[in-house]
């Protein structure tokens, strides 16, 4: 007999209180230089009319990651292969779902392509789009369960990886100038960074971005055609960077629905 497999005698799985588990992804892009969030608005109750994350229950037959990867593709229509997505963490608080007791897995999500973004609305949800996240941080959009929990933790894990990683890349083009990568930066640390230091920073970073041999168009910087850059094979950087001081937020930043 497998011990690993056998179940014990007398063991009876409905003398356990049952539980569902959920996969809610928090996907995050810049558009217009600003951080956002994609969002879909509840059409049936629990929570209904509410602004929530893209997510659903995992089936039967699938691990989390598998789950998390489908909620990607149904919601956005974007190839999980071509985002970069990672687990957040674990919410179980008995009473965050009046339906049952439900624990769900966050994982979080950069986009960095908009061409391939396409926000659909799933079984339970009547409409989707794009949100700033100060929006959220300034606590002017309900969000139904706890998902400005799991948002504003979403929000802190990219900012922190930003201080020591080249995840940064993963927001831009195919193809980027340093500007462009600055500008990433400054969305989503919510800055102002020097340019100058910040092109050195990057150009002394062992393996962080790579010349293609192409510049951009002159009226895409505002000035001079600019170098285009790829990502390069580096994972981490070799000195963190440095956030410098937030901006402070605008009260009309927390007004309005999300749109597309």
């Amino acid at each position: 007999v497998n011990s690993e497999t056998e179940v014990p005698t007398g063991y009876d799985a409905g003398d356990y209180p049952p539980f569902a588990v959920t996969v809610d992804v928090a996907i995050f892009t810049i558009v217009s230089d600003a951080l956002q969030v994609l969002l879909v608005e509840r059409g049936e109750p629990p929570f209904l009319g509410s602004w929530a994350l893209p997510g659903g229950f995992v089936l039967p037959d699938e691990d989390l990651d598998e789950a998390a990867n489908r909620e990607l593709l149904e919601e956005t229509g974007v190839d999980p292969g071509t985002a970069h997505l990672e687990q957040l963490g674990t919410y179980g608080s008995p009473d965050r779902d009046p339906r049952m007791r439900v624990v769900t897995v966050a994982y979080w999500a950069i986009l960095g392509d908009l061409s391939e973004l396409h926000p659909a609305a799933g079984s339970d949800a009547r409409d989707a789009g794009l949100v700033p996240v100060s929006k959220i941080e300034t606590g002017g959009l309900k969000l139904a369960f706890d998902h400005a929990t799991i948002i504003h933790k979403a929000i802190e894990r990219a900012r922190s990886k930003l201080e020591y990683t080249t995840l940064a890349t993963a927001f831009c083009p195919p193809e980027f100038t340093i500007s462009q990568l600055r500008r990433v930066y400054e969305a989503v640390w919510n800055t102002r960074l020097d340019p100058g230091n910040f092109h050195r920073k990057v150009k002394n970073t062992p393996d962080f971005v790579q010349p293609v041999g192409a510049y951009s168009d002159p009226g895409d910087e505002g000035g001079r055609p600019a170098e285009m850059y790829i990502p390069g094979p580096a994972l981490m950087l070799d000195s963190p960077l440095d956030r410098g001081v937030p901006v402070p937020l605008r009260d009309s930043d927390a007004e309005g629905d999300p749109l597309l």
